[in-house]
C-alpha cells in the first residue's frame, strides 16, 4: 500500500481529531482512535508549534512510529490525560520524552509538565500547504 492510498484511507475515515481534543477512552490507558489505525488526521489548535505549524493546518500522525529527536510528535501528558498536542521531541527522559513547543513562548510543554507520552510521529502537512515534515535539529 502506497503513502497517498494510506492517506486517502485516512480521509474517508472522516472528521480529524483535534490536537487539544479529548480523546475517546477504551479503559486502561488505551486512546481508541489511537490504536485503531495506524495513520491520523489531526487537526492543530494553537500556536505553540509557529512557524513550523499553525492554527488549523491538518496534519498526518503515523501512530505508534518511534520518534527521534527532532521529530513532530503527537503526544500526551500524565498531568494532561484528556489533551493531546503537537510538539517537538528533543530527548527521551525517563519514561517518556521532552517535547518542547517551536514558540516557546506560546507555548506549554515538557519545561512545566515533565516528560510526555508520545502517540505517533507527524510525518506531513496536508493543508494548506501539503508538505513533509522534516526533523529539525534537537538542542
Amino acid at each position: 500500500m502506497t503513502l497517498l492510498s494510506k492517506i486517502r484511507d485516512v480521509f474517508l475515515e472522516g472528521r480529524a481529531p483535534q490536537a487539544g481534543a479529548r480523546p475517546v477512552r477504551t479503559g486502561g490507558d488505551a486512546v481508541s482512535w489511537l490504536d485503531r489505525w495506524p495513520w491520523r488526521r489531526v487537526l492543530v489548535r494553537g500556536g505553540s508549534m509557529v512557524p513550523s505549524l499553525h492554527d488549523g493546518d491538518v496534519v498526518v500522525v503515523r501512530t505508534r512510529a518511534p520518534a527521534k529527536p527532532g521529530d513532530v510528535v503527537l503526544v500526551r501528558w500524565d498531568a494532561r490525560p484528556e489533551q493531546l498536542s503537537v510538539k517537538r521531541a528533543l530527548r527521551e527522559d525517563g519514561g517518556g520524552w521532552h517535547v518542547r513547543g517551536d514558540n516557546a513562548g506560546a507555548s506549554t510543554d515538557s519545561r512545566s509538565l515533565g516528560p510526555a507520552r508520545v502517540f505517533g510521529v507527524v510525518v506531513c502537512r496536508l493543508w494548506p500547504k501539503p508538505r513533509r515534515m522534516r526533523r529539525a535539529q534537537a538542542e
